[in-house]
């Protein structure tokens, strides 16, 4: 790419044909409905990750675009990969993107906190700014896990069920 051509945003997603379901005021991931808790969404969906913020862990920003301080500009894979294996290396580059609550917004690199799992965030489609639900936790059986996105199964605990989940919830 030649430098002074700006890209295109393209934030990290994975497409995911599931379900949402909620618990209390937990939101959870998987294939089908269960018994335990109640269906909060159904359907297609694309899954995208938010780096946290460094002392405020409920916000994260969804890259689209890492400028690094040397002027280069990575999207998509190549920018997820450079946040998660080398950002350390580069605190003034800076992530262009979306936060969690849908607003635009560009933030270097030294305010955001790799050391904790992104924030996973449900959208209707790749178009929309704004996540309709962020998740805490992945109900699959062992069986079912390989249908879920390999970075879905990374960032979230796993519940073999609705009742797990429920009862690790009721802990908290």
């Amino acid at each position: 790419m030649a430098r002074g051509s700006i890209p295109a945003r393209e934030p990290v997603g994975d497409p995911f044909d599931g379900v949402v379901l909620r618990t209390g005021d937990k939101t959870g991931l998987a294939l089908r409905p269960q018994q335990q808790a109640e269906v909060h969404y159904s359907g297609s969906m694309i899954v995208r990750y938010g780096v946290r913020f460094l002392g405020k862990l409920h916000q994260s920003i969804v890259p689209g675009l890492v400028v690094l301080d040397y002027g280069d500009m990575l999207t998509g894979e190549a920018a997820w990969d450079f946040l998660i294996k080398r950002s350390n290396l580069h605190p003034r580059a800076e992530i262009i993107g979306y936060r969690d609550d849908g607003s635009e917004d560009m933030v270097f690199l030294r305010t955001l906190d790799f050391a904790v799992a992104p924030a996973v965030l449900l959208y209707n489609d790749a178009s929309t700014p704004s996540p309709f639900a962020q998740v805490s936790a992945l109900i699959a059986a062992e069986d079912e896990l390989e249908t879920f996105p390999p970075r879905v199964r990374e960032y979230l605990p796993r519940f073999s069920s609705a009742a797990e989940w429920q009862m690790e919830t009721m802990n908290d």
